[in-house]
C-alpha cells in the first residue's frame, strides 16, 4: 500500500511513520522540511507548503496513492484543499479531527460518538474549526460519497510533546518538581481523564487504511484507563521519586491570566476525559490501548531528558506568579475566617 503522510514530523505522525515502515508500507511525507528530524530509511519526502495552495493541489493530483493521512488539517480550508487534491484520486483520505470537536458538556460519559454533536462556540477557536472541518467534510461524504475517515484524538502525549501539563512545560514539570517547586492544577485535580500516548494512537490510524467500513464514519481513539488530572502530576513525582506539591487554581481564573495558554483547559478540560473505544472496536477488534500512564510519563521522561531539558523561562516565571497570588488568597481567605 502507497501512504502518504501530510506532516509526519510532528508528535503523533512521527509514531504513524514508523508504524507504517514496520507494516512494510511505501511512505511518503509531504512537509515543509523545517524540523531537524531523522526520516526513517526508505521514506520518500516532498518538500512543500500545503498552505500554497494552488501549487500543493496541483502537486498532489499528479501522485498516486491508496491512502492519505491528513495530519495538518486544522480548519475548513485545510479539508476543502485536502479534498481538492486527492478527492478525484479514490485515495482513502484519513483525517486527524480531535475530540475538542465536541460540544461541551457531554452528553454521554464515557463519551461514545453517536450521542454528541460538534462544537458551535467560536470562542475557542481551535475546536470550532476542528468541528466546522468535520461539518465540510460530512457534507462532502454525503454529496460525494468519498472514502474519508475521520479519527479523534484526546490528549495524546509522545516524545516531541509540547503539550503536556496545565502550562504546556514540557521538561518544566520536571525541573519544579526536582526543585520543590509547587505546580499548578487547574481546578482540584480531581476532573477524570484519559491521557493517551502515542505508540497506541498510531495503531489506529494504520489500521483503519483501507478499510472500506470506515469510510464515512468518525471515531475517537482514547485510553481507557480511568485517571485523575492530577494523577499525571503523581505519576512525574513517581517516576522522579520526588515529592509532589500541587496548587489548586479555578480554570476561569486561568484563562483571565492568559487566554491563548488556558483556554483549552476551561473550554475542554474542566469536563470528564473519558471515552468508549468500543466503534473503533467494532472495526479493528483487536485495537486496544495498552501504554499506562505510569508507563507512558517513564517515555516522556526518558525523551524530556535526552532531548527536551530546557526550561521555558516565561512559563516557569508565570507559574512561580500564580503560586505566589495563590499563596496571599490563602491568606486572606483564613483572615476572613478568623
Amino acid at each position: 500500500m502507497k501512504v502518504l503522510v501530510l506532516g509526519g514530523t510532528g508528535v503523533i505522525s512521527r509514531e504513524i511513520v514508523k508504524l507504517l515502515v514496520a507494516e512494510r508500507r511505501e511512505v511518503t511525507l509531504y512537509n515543509r522540511g523545517s524540523r531537524n528530524l531523522s526520516i526513517p530509511a526508505g521514506v520518500r519526502q516532498i518538500t512543500g507548503d500545503r498552505m500554497d495552495r494552488q501549487n500543493f493541489e496541483s502537486a498532489m493530483r499528479g501522485e498516486r496513492f491508496d491512502a492519505v493521512i491528513d495530519m495538518i488539517c486544522f480548519n475548513e480550508a485545510d479539508a476543502r484543499s485536502t479534498v481538492a487534491a486527492f478527492g478525484g484520486s479514490g485515495a482513502h483520505i484519513v483525517i486527524c479531527s480531535s475530540v475538542a470537536a465536541y460540544k461541551r458538556p457531554y452528553r454521554s460519559v464515557p463519551t461514545v460518538e453517536s450521542a454528541e454533536e460538534l462544537f458551535d462556540d467560536p470562542a475557542f477557536t481551535y475546536a470550532f474549526d476542528k468541528a466546522e472541518v468535520e461539518r465540510y467534510l460530512n457534507q462532502v461524504i454525503t454529496e460525494r460519497q468519498l472514502p474519508v475517515t475521520m479519527i479523534r484524538p484526546s490528549l495524546t502525549f509522545g516524545p516531541g510533546a509540547a503539550n503536556m501539563g496545565v502550562l504546556r512545560q514540557n521538561y518544566g514539570i520536571i525541573d519544579r518538581i526536582r526543585r520543590g517547586k509547587p505546580l499548578v492544577m487547574f481546578g482540584d485535580g480531581s476532573t477524570v481523564f484519559s491521557f493517551t500516548f502515542t505508540p497506541d494512537l498510531a495503531k489506529a490510524f494504520v489500521g483503519v487504511l483501507g478499510n472500506d467500513k470506515t469510510f464515512g464514519e468518525a471515531y475517537h481513539v482514547c485510553n481507557e484507563e480511568r485517571t485523575r488530572w492530577e494523577d499525571l502530576y503523581l505519576a512525574f513525582g513517581r517516576v522522579l521519586n520526588c515529592e509532589v506539591e500541587i496548587v489548586h487554581i479555578s480554570s476561569e481564573l486561568l484563562v483571565e491570566a492568559n487566554p491563548e495558554l488556558f483556554s483549552h483547559l476551561f473550554f475542554e478540560k474542566t469536563y470528564p476525559g473519558l471515552f468508549d473505544n468500543s466503534k473503533i472496536r467494532s472495526v479493528l477488534p483487536d485495537f486496544s490501548c495498552t501504554m499506562g500512564l505510569l508507563d507512558g510519563v517513564k517515555m516522556m521522561v526518558d525523551w524530556f531528558e535526552r532531548e527536551a531539558n530546557r526550561v521555558d523561562p516565561e512559563k516557569d516565571a508565570l507559574e512561580d506568579r500564580l503560586v505566589e497570588l495563590h499563596s496571599r488568597w490563602k491568606t486572606e481567605m483564613k483572615a476572613l475566617a478568623e
